[in-house]
């Protein structure tokens, strides 16, 4: 199981479970999340999304073999089903946070509404290092939040995030000992429970509706400049590296191409 999702008192909980490979996401799993999304939106009896992974890791990020096996993602991918399920998620959705959080474990957290992390929970936004450049609107969504100069550095660099430095940039609300995440944010969960829902429904709106059509526009510019560097040299270099645990030779590559840079299409 890669995914796992009950609906229960009023709260929606999606368990990131695929321990085996570090919690790494799939297209599969990407259509289950977006899936259970979509029923909770509309679910009158749900006030709340909870999304978690293990005691051990969030997530690893994308399954680098998709990426190998399917470089060119249509429109109607079970990605951005699920990047919109998310996005336009009206109910609040909290994120609870154990280990490593890494590309789209990171960036998933910017649509949440609130993010709970363990002590020493690691973020990382390592795109460039693969040949590729940000997703998920986060190239909004971080310099928004933290700064264009923090976000440059998080999102040229790679640079890894630890929980104190999250909370600095605003991608997390609190740092929590790392038994207690996911208890804590059932806790927040329920606390919506308790609330009018039409209230918080209306307020979530007023919240983002400010750059809800930045945020749009941000995502699709993005996917097709993703969707583009999938298929260059450069991410074929970097993606097998990573997957045969060597140092990728971006030298090679550009002298393969005759030292041009790869045409644009």
């Amino acid at each position: 199981m890669t995914i796992r999702a009950e609906i229960q008192d009023g709260i929606a909980r999606i368990e990131i479970a695929r321990p085996e490979r570090k919690n790494a996401i799939s297209g599969q799993m990407y259509g289950q999340m977006a899936d259970v999304l979509i029923a909770a939106a509309g679910d009158a009896s749900v006030r709340a999304v909870v999304l978690h992974g293990s005691d051990s890791v969030f997530s690893a990020g994308n399954d680098i073999q998709d990426f190998l096996q399917q470089p060119a993602p249509d429109g109607n991918s079970n990605t951005q089903r699920f990047m919109n399920a998310l996005a336009g998620q009206e109910r609040p959705v909290i994120g609870a946070v154990n280990g490593a959080a890494v590309g789209i474990g990171t960036t998933l957290l910017l649509h949440c509404d609130l993010v709970f992390a363990a002590d020493d929970a690691m973020f990382s936004m390592p795109f460039v290092n693969l040949g590729l450049c940000p997703e998920f609107a986060s190239s909004l969504l971080v310099p928004l939040s933290a700064g264009y100069h923090k976000a440059a550095e998080k999102l040229l660099l790679g640079d890894p995030i630890s929980a104190e430095e999250a909370v600095e940039m605003g991608l997390v609300n609190r740092q929590v000992p790392p038994r207690q995440v996911l208890e804590y944010a059932m806790h927040q969960a329920r606390r919506f429970c308790a609330l009018p829902p039409e209230a918080v429904r209306q307020t979530k709106r007023l919240l983002k509706a400010g750059w809800r059509a930045a945020v749009q526009q941000t995502m699709g510019t993005e996917f097709e400049a993703f969707a583009q560097l999938l298929r260059s040299p450069e991410s074929h270099e970097a993606l097998s590296a990573f997957l045969e645990r060597r140092k990728p030779d971006f030298a090679r590559v550009a002298s393969a191409a005759g030292g041009a840079a790869a045409p644009r299409e």
